[in-house]
């Protein structure tokens, strides 16, 4: 199931920047050869950085790519470990909670006040605004979920499988999994020459 959520946000992630870069290269060509514009390639381009980042930070959760500092880590006893691990994902969660509460009012705000965007366009804001909010909501459930496994784990005194799912990735994980990656890749460029 984690896989399946996982490529997919993944999917839209990529299909978010596949179509911004379309739309600036169709611009770009549209002011050197033709001299107009299409009025609004950067308001998608803020749009897309927006949805896109909050995308990405239920990616970088997902696969434990957040950035923790860990030099101690791996030297403390594994009770200590595992209190910091826990630690570290209830407090992610609140933050994701916090932030969608925030998210929330903004959302509310613009709705009240039937806000635009100061462009050509005059966008209604209310739309790449709940998209926005729906991508920060995601990350908040995903953070509230691994939160309550972690304390589950953490209750029921399975600390090695704690730390196991919620430590932060070491170098060799890292290259273990760009080894695998690189190996996959190969394999599936030589059945494509095939």
């Amino acid at each position: 199931m984690k896989d399946r959520i996982e490529s997919f946000l993944a999917t839209v992630f990529g299909g978010i920047f596949l179509l911004l870069s379309v739309v600036v290269v169709v611009e770009t060509v549209s002011r050197k050869v033709f001299n107009t514009s299409l009025q609004g390639a950067d308001e998608l381009g803020g749009y897309a950085l927006a949805v896109g980042s909050t995308i990405a930070f239920s990616l970088a959760l997902m696969g434990r790519a957040h950035i923790r500092v860990d030099v101690f880590h791996e030297k403390f006893p594994r009770a200590l470990q595992a209190a910091l691990n826990w630690l570290s994902i209830v407090s992610l969660a609140v933050l994701g909670l916090f932030i969608a509460w925030v998210a929330w009012k903004v959302v509310g705000d613009t709705r009240q006040y039937g806000s635009t965007a100061q462009t050509p366009w005059a966008t209604p804001l209310i739309w790449p605004q709940s998209v926005w909010y729906a991508g920060l909501a995601i990350f908040a459930l995903v953070a509230t979920g691994y939160a309550a496994r972690a304390t589950l784990l953490l209750a029921s005194g399975r600390i090695d499988e704690l730390n196991h799912d919620f430590h932060p990735k070491s170098a060799k994980e890292e290259l273990k999994e760009e080894l695998e990656d690189l190996a996959q890749r190969q394999t599936a460029d030589e059945g494509a020459r095939s």
